[in-house]
């Protein structure tokens, strides 16, 4: 799969540089959310709401991302209508994991969309007046989640507790949006 230039999620310079921008950025600047620590593991785990897979795994270990792990969740998180991936914002899993902390739960988050491609967004644009024409999905910068066991309103009032990115309720479609865009809540 490729991230829309024609390189792989792992070896190109888009990859690359995301990964090292986003490791300078947790070096040098603390999160905006203080459940993030800056040393140990950092672990998550996800079920697909519709294609079923699901994935647990360590994705950042003693101040550093690990690419392996990055690459399972550009997979998961893939544009599932038409298959197409792209390297996803690792601070998105960053601000989940602390999400993870707030609401005192390691279940797994069900994804309801991850990345969009431009034709999937388009095309939802279309059936809803919800979907901005600029998703921050098509930037991987964005997930729609749904907590087991747990209130979309509860999940939402936790996200927009930690101060970081933009954070949507959808109460009537049962799921919160979270993006690592500017702070904003609706």
């Amino acid at each position: 799969m490729t991230d829309g230039t024609g390189d792989t999620p792992l070896s190109g310079r888009r990859r690359l540089l995301r990964l090292g921008l986003a490791g300078l950025v947790s070096a040098v600047a603390a999160p905006a959310f203080a459940a993030v620590p800056a040393r140990g593991a950092r672990s998550l785990a996800f079920r697909h709401l519709h294609t079923g897979e699901s994935l647990r795994l360590t994705y950042w270990a003693d101040g550093a991302y690990l690419p392996g792990a990055l690459a399972e969740l550009d997979r998961l998180l893939r544009d599932f209508r038409t298959g197409e991936a792209t390297g996803m914002d690792p601070r998105l899993f960053d601000l989940l994991h602390a999400l993870g902390g707030r609401l005192d739960t390691s279940r797994p988050y069900g994804i309801v969309s991850g990345y969009r491609s431009p034709t999937t967004n388009a095309m939802l644009r279309r059936a809803s007046g919800g979907v901005a024409s600029r998703s921050l999905h098509m930037d991987g910068m964005a997930i729609d989640i749904r907590v087991p066991g747990r209130r979309p309103v509860d999940v939402f009032r936790a996200a927009r507790s930690l101060k970081s990115g933009g954070v949507g309720l959808y109460a009537r479609s049962g799921f919160v949006h979270l993006d690592t865009g500017r702070v904003r809540f609706w």
